[in-house]
């Protein structure tokens, strides 16, 4: 691709080394305890190599058959979202595959995701680095919880880590997992850890490890439902986080991964760092032919000093969607993140008409200048359902009937290809009839038939372009950290609503990149609970919905609208 380094080539090769495997190898810890690990690693005849490690609770012994299309062949050793020991071993590296503490065949008390697993992380690194064929050098790679785990051990600097490879990773526990906007992303939270629970206690583990999976976890998410130094410490840091890293994310990943990816590109501390984001499920890019380069390029030039020429390239590298495709666009390279040359462009908007009843139904467009004259637009919080309003059941969503949820705006169909690519946020004018309102919004790509062009999600679902989320009550802004397109809420207390009063609350959207073509529309769904594409990151409706009518303005004195990064094309 144009600006790649003609050193790419420049990597390890293959050898034809056997491979050494040391299985439940016991790691000691500070405490005093022990995890326990897996070693895959060339048999070099004395020749010193560097390792990649990861840890999680996703058991290390659990075999992983892909699919018949990743571009890596099923093999014995492979495991979900780490790398595969048949290819990395003979390009000169080690793999090593830890059980988190009270996970797997690893004693203890079981605490995912937690200040004590980073603290573990980091006794490992250091430990693996003194054995005795490793030459020293570090280097964490994997996917999800796989790189979360790289972002938490990176603060506690261990000196062997030299270079991280967090690939569609969150890093802010609060933001970025838990609680979208101040909502709790219940959908995604409680079925991890029921079906962890699950894999651990009705698994095979439980015949050598059966108190694994123990802790209160889901209760104690629900708990501390405000940001807090329990968030804090189980998070990234962006200010001690300097190690050299390749941030990858995934256009996909808006409602876990994405914001991870961002932040921890344009925040932290590192002083040569990369971000690339690409499309496709969570796990094919990972494993491509194109992908394994970068990560190899990466780790040769951070792990082994050879000049990959990745360090000449420039810093930001993107897949462009142009719309509609199940396979990967072209990559585009680029010197920022924002881009630099972005035309930040808002558009307002304008009330039409009252709540339809279709889900094809439009109330609003969005306009290029802010209507003069101020209207309003009025939904319930939660619709009838057959049970009717139902909110003290477990099933209460379940029941249909829900009929239509919110609103839609949409601009007017583009005059010309139109790319938008970066970070965004809304401003909505709000109010309701009860103490608290959610506000959850999807940006759709709709052609000219009026049909929405959907784009490859994670788990390989169809998704729309990205998804924003506030709970009013979260409105509060953190000066330091907000700018006009990525707003940033502390999410420290709760700014109560008045019945009737009206509030400006600022939305912030997961970044995106879409080519919206000559005649298509950006539509916009405001809604009060999830909308297209939500699941499996699906959220809980708390009971100040229930009965609720909820109000936005636009309009005069209330300058609704969307902030949009639209990127012209290089001159």
């Amino acid at each position: 691709m144009e600006g790649m380094s003609p050193k790419a080539s420049n990597v390890s090769k293959p050898a034809d080394w056997p491979m050494i495997i040391e299985k439940d190898v016991r790691i000691p810890l500070r405490d005093g305890t022990v995890i326990v690990a897996d070693i895959f690693r060339p048999d070099t005849g004395g020749e010193k190599v560097p390792a990649i490690l990861n840890i999680s609770v996703y058991q290390k012994d659990k075999l992983w058959i892909p699919p018949a299309d990743l571009e890596e062949a099923p093999n014995p050793y492979m495991n979900w979202e780490t790398v595969n020991p048949l290819w990395w071993c003979p390009r000169g590296y080690a793999c090593v595959r830890i059980d988190s503490r009270g996970s797997g065949k690893s004693p203890g008390r079981c605490e995912p995701s937690s200040y004590q697993e980073s603290l573990d992380f980091h006794d490992a690194i250091e430990w693996v680095a003194k054995l005795d064929w490793c030459s020293g050098s570090i280097g964490t790679s994997g996917i999800s919880y796989h790189a979360s785990s790289q972002w938490r051990v990176a603060k506690h600097r261990p000196p062997s880590l030299k270079a991280i490879i967090p690939w569609e990773g969150r890093a802010d526990q609060y933001r970025d997992q838990a609680y979208h906007g101040g909502i709790f992303s219940m959908g995604f939270i409680a079925n991890w850890i029921a079906t962890h629970t699950a894999h651990h206690l009705l698994g095979r583990p439980r015949s050598y490890n059966p108190d694994a999976f123990q802790p209160d976890m889901l209760y104690n998410l629900m708990r501390n439902d405000l940001d807090s130094q329990f968030w804090r410490i189980a998070s990234a840091d962006w200010d001690q986080t300097e190690v050299p890293l390749y941030s990858a994310g995934n256009w996909g990943g808006f409602a876990l991964h994405l914001r991870g990816n961002t932040e921890g590109y344009t925040r932290s501390k590192s002083k040569h760092k990369k971000l690339r984001i690409h499309t496709g499920t969570h796990f094919h890019p990972f494993h491509s032919e194109e992908g394994r380069l970068d990560q190899l390029r990466w780790f040769d030039y951070w792990l082994k000093g050879i000049d990959t020429g990745i360090m000449d390239e420039p810093p930001v590298k993107l897949e462009i969607r142009t719309g509609g495709s199940p396979k990967p666009y072209p990559f585009r390279f680029e010197n920022e993140w924002p881009l630099a040359r972005t035309r930040w462009t808002k558009y307002y908007l304008r009330i039409d008409r009252e709540q339809g009843h279709s889900a094809d139904d439009i109330e609003g467009t969005l306009v290029p200048e802010a209507p003069a004259t101020a209207a309003s637009v009025s939904y319930p919080a939660t619709p009838v359902t057959a049970a009717g309003v139902a909110s003290g059941s477990s099933l209460s969503t379940t029941h249909g009937g829900a009929g239509r949820l919110g609103i839609s705006v949409t601009t007017e169909p583009m005059a010309e290809d139109t790319e938008i690519t970066g970070p965004l946020s809304m401003t909505l004018f709000v109010s309701s009839t009860t103490e608290d309102m959610d506000i959850m919004l999807t940006l759709r790509n709709i052609g000219p038939d009026g049909k929405d062009v959907f784009e490859v999600g994670q788990h390989g679902q169809p998704v729309p372009l990205t998804k924003g989320w506030l709970r009013a009550s979260h409105r509060k802004l953190d000066p330091n950290l907000s700018t006009p397109e990525r707003p940033y809420h502390p999410h420290d207390e709760r700014l109560w609503l008045e019945p009737g009063e009206v509030v400006e609350c600022n939305i912030e959207i997961w970044p995106t990149c879409i080519v919206l073509a000559k005649g298509h529309r950006l539509r916009v769904d405001i809604q009060p609970r999830d909308g297209i594409g939500s699941a499996p990151y699906t959220h809980y409706h708390a009971d100040y919905n229930a009965g609720a009518i909820n109000t936005v303005h636009a309009g005069g004195i209330y300058p609704s609208h969307i902030l949009l990064p639209v990127i012209p094309a290089r001159g």
